[in-house]
């Protein structure tokens, strides 16, 4: 039996290697965008929270309450930066409340 020789690799590197090697990021992001925003927004909004949608760097929120949307709606750009910062990058540019 041959011996191989292999390189010895940090587990993260395998991981990130094998993300990026699929394709699976985007999946991953959108996973990520739904935890970030129930942690960053807390559970009293998260309760009137229906859906969440992350597409080509736009976040859509469904909001059972038209009152929370429009309260929302005047700090799109404070939560953008909130949840971001969260991510630690800037994935999402454009944020649509429903």
């Amino acid at each position: 039996m041959a011996k191989r020789h292999q390189e010895h690799q940090r587990l993260s590197e395998v991981l990130k290697d094998f993300v990026t090697d699929n394709k699976l990021q985007g999946g991953l992001d959108k996973v990520a965008v739904r935890d970030v925003w129930e942690a960053v927004m807390g559970s009293a909004i998260t309760k009137y929270t229906q859906n969440i949608k992350l597409e080509r760097n736009t976040l859509f929120v469904q909001l059972s309450s038209s009152v929370l949307r429009e309260e929302l709606s005047y700090g799109k750009q404070k939560i953008i930066t909130n949840l971001n910062e969260r991510l630690g990058r800037d994935l999402i540019k454009k944020l649509v409340l429903r």
